[in-house]
């Protein structure tokens, strides 16, 4: 039992999940190992919601209580049926050039990628229903939210064929047409990096969600790099999305660098926080767990 746990925890590493090509066999991996630590956190027990079954609430009809789960759980559960749906939950993953960007073999894309795929199988398995929607500087493809098995195959294959290319970004207005094509209350999680544009236009996006009474989770997609900016001797910066390039000597420019970095992201983070909106930075070295913890602390807190 301790190796199969050990194993299971292995597909929460990025470096490891990197490796494997079949999508829906990581988004799997990636679930069951957060189920095995699971297990030891406070959360223990909420694993129950994950099958076709939901908490017995007063005025459910007590003919749907599933008597065999509490004959082992000494709780009441409701069998919950494939059309029943507890949420609607959109991802919105950002599929620009500058997305591609890894310094340690794991580009940004795809670590979101990974993410939107591990957080699909969940809301599937929860009989909520998901949806997707891709965008650069525009919305390039939406799914609408689906909570039947068959469909997951859908969102996790187009997910698999996600190509970046030297994309732009532009994320406030790709915000602001979601939020007037879902107008029903749900929960929208955004992965991005949020570059090339101010932090206020992109708040006003998510206020937008706002407006409509969605709840919000941003998941903010960075490489180490990107903030520690570690690079040394001469380098040859290149622009995903532009193809500019500039070479400069990092040491010059460090200091004034990270400075900028952390000051975009903290107005950010500010603004989120100022709206009740859950913003998390992962870094692409970070195991998933962090991320799915997240999210279930954010599902929690909608009941």
């Amino acid at each position: 039992m301790a190796n199969r746990s050990t194993e299971a925890r292995e597909f929460l590493k990025p470096e490891v999940v990197s490796r494997i090509k079949n999508l829906e066999f990581i988004a799997r991996m990636i679930v069951e190992g957060f189920m095995v630590g699971l297990h030891k956190s406070p959360f223990h027990g909420f694993s129950v919601e994950f099958s076709e079954h939901r908490q017995y609430m007063p005025g459910d009809n007590i003919r749907d209580i599933d008597w065999k789960v509490y004959g082992r759980t000494d709780r009441f559960y409701i069998k919950q049926y494939e059309e029943e749906t507890n949420l609607k939950a959109y991802l919105l993953l950002d599929v620009s050039g500058s997305m591609r960007y890894s310094s340690h073999g794991i580009s940004k894309l795809d670590y979101a990628r990974y993410l939107a795929a591990a957080l699909g199988y969940l809301f599937i398995k929860q009989r909520d229903a998901v949806g997707l929607g891709l965008f650069s500087d525009r919305l390039e493809k939406f799914l609408p939210p689906r909570s039947t098995s068959g469909y997951l195959k859908f969102l996790l294959q187009t997910l698999q064929q996600v190509e970046s290319g030297e994309k732009r970004t532009r994320v406030s207005d790709v915000l602001h047409t979601v939020a007037e094509r879902i107008k029903r209350r749900g929960l929208i999680i955004i992965l991005s990096e949020f570059l090339y544009e101010e932090p206020e236009a992109i708040l006003e996006g998510i206020r937008h969600f706002r407006h409509y009474q969605h709840e919000v989770l941003v998941f903010n997609i960075l490489d180490p790099q990107e903030i520690a900016f570690r690079f040394k001797d001469e380098v040859r910066f290149v622009d995903l999305e532009s193809g500019e390039e500039v070479k400069t000597q990092p040491y010059f420019i460090r200091d004034a660098y990270r400075q900028l970095i952390q000051e975009f992201y903290a107005t950010l983070q500010k603004g989120c926080r100022e709206m009740l909106v859950d913003f998390q930075t992962l870094f692409t070295d970070e195991p998933f767990d962090v991320a799915l913890m997240r999210y279930l602390v954010k599902r929690k807190r909608l009941y």
